[in-house]
């Protein structure tokens, strides 16, 4: 995981992702650099844009959230009808104690 993190740092300071940048990084983070695990990191970010990503991925998060508000609104709903229900029969039976008492 610490070579993703490696690799988002470098993405936002304008830098190049290289094996080497990955290792310094880890490095000056205090852990051991595995060098063939920078090579696989650097390998699977070839051609692909870090920034697209993040702005794809927060959009995906937006419209998933969508949903599941509508359905949190539906829900409050349905809990909402019992009470209303509950408090419709006390007060008919207020209404019919008042006819008979």
């Amino acid at each position: 995981m610490e070579y993703v993190y490696a690799a988002l740092l470098l993405d936002a300071a304008g830098k190049e992702v290289t094996e080497q940048s990955l290792m310094d990084i880890v490095k000056a983070a205090g852990m051991t650099p595995d060098e063939a695990r920078a090579k696989a990191m650097v390998a699977s970010l070839k051609g692909v844009n870090i920034k697209d990503i993040i702005k794809n991925a927060q959009s995906m998060q937006t419209a998933a959230a969508a949903p599941q508000a509508q359905q949190e609104g539906a829900h409050q709903k349905a809990q909402k009808k019992p009470e209303e229900e509950k408090k419709s029969e006390e007060e008919a039976t207020t209404g019919l104690a008042g006819l008979f008492g």
